[in-house]
């Protein structure tokens, strides 16, 4: 069986997701990987067939996506192309994680598309909505990368075909302990913001993971570095907590860890909206931005803040099998 594992390159959580989700459905046949996006801070340790540029949304540095950036950098006649181009009749399984140019050439050609994605357990009619609607924000979601069937991840089972995260293996490896520092992924503020905001509660130590800055430096209680993989793995295992924004795959690793969670969701990001209400109602504290306005809520997070802890089992395998048994041509399947 031919399948294709189509990937968002856009952030770091749909790649880590993917080191777990790829060996799974290479049992199965022979995997071809498409990866689309940019922005990406983590590599994946498997071959790569299709590499496009895809539909990004950037980050900006004020806390939310740069709406304007995000439109200059989009390449339409490439996108439209790269569509046209795609072989998706090619293959007898489609697995997509929320990548839209296979999605849409197989809604071109009317082939099955199957989600399995964060995003579309977000707008499961059972998953905690936003505390403020933002229509177009939820229209966009629904129609970036349009599929015929839908398998999700949330920080809870809310309905039957949505599970818990996949923890990738290094993460369950992991002995966590407490050292009592913080460590924050900001990536949508930029390093001076996030050092001045963090200066005001002097008594947390905050190791910082910085986007924007390639040169680690100390200022105070504040440890900045630049983004690697295993050595913020390390520091949130042996932190208190983790501060980041509402993305899904970080604060869920914490949860897994047993530590506090602060999240910031992003402005006109809904998604991280969702995020953020489902992160609330698995015990962590939500702020708004990173300002003074908040300092109140972060100090009562450092001083007052409990620990979360979830149970996710490793059932990464049960999901995928569940997931050739519904939709894979039982005359290829590989045996």
């Amino acid at each position: 069986m031919k399948i294709l594992f189509a990937i968002q390159g856009t952030g770091n959580g749909h790649l880590s997701r993917a080191r777990d989700v790829y060996p799974e459905l290479a049992r199965h046949g022979e995997v071809d990987v498409l990866l689309s996006g940019i922005q990406a801070d983590v590599e994946v340790p498997f071959p790569v067939k299709y590499k496009l540029y895809g539909m990004s949304f950037i980050f900006g540095k004020r806390g939310g996506v740069d709406l304007f950036e995000t439109g200059r950098r989009l390449r339409l006649f490439e996108l439209i192309r790269d569509i046209k181009k795609l072989p998706v009749a090619d293959y007898d399984l489609i697995i997509n994680d929320f990548e839209p140019v296979s999605s849409w050439a197989c809604h071109r050609l009317k082939l099955p598309c199957i989600s399995l994605s964060h995003q579309c357990a977000v707008l499961n009619k059972n998953a905690p909505p936003p505390v403020k609607g933002d229509p177009m924000g939820k229209f966009v979601l629904q129609h970036y990368a349009p599929v015929t069937a839908e398998y999700g991840f949330h920080f809870k089972a809310f309905d039957e075909n949505i599970f818990t995260p996949v923890i990738r293996n290094e993460i369950r490896q992991l002995k966590p302990v407490n050292n009592g520092h913080y460590t924050v992924y900001l990536p949508a503020y930029d390093d001076e913001k996030i050092v001045r905001h963090l200066s005001a509660i002097p008594d947390a130590r905050w190791e910082v993971f910085s986007k924007h800055n390639k040169e680690p430096f100390v200022k105070g209680n504040i440890k900045v570095m630049k983004i690697d993989n295993r050595a913020f793995i390390e520091s949130m295992a042996a932190s208190a907590g983790l501060f980041c924004g509402a993305g899904f795959e970080g604060p869920a690793e914490a949860m897994y860890l047993g530590k506090k969670v602060l999240v910031i969701p992003m402005q006109t990001q809904y998604e991280q909206h969702c995020n953020a209400a489902g992160a609330k109602a698995m015990g962590a504290t939500v702020i708004n931005s990173l300002s003074e306005k908040y300092y109140g809520e972060i100090k009562d997070w450092h001083v007052n803040g409990q620990p979360i802890k979830v149970d996710y089992p490793d059932i990464t395998r049960e999901i995928i099998e569940k997931i050739i048994r519904k939709h894979a041509p039982s005359t290829k399947q590989k045996t």
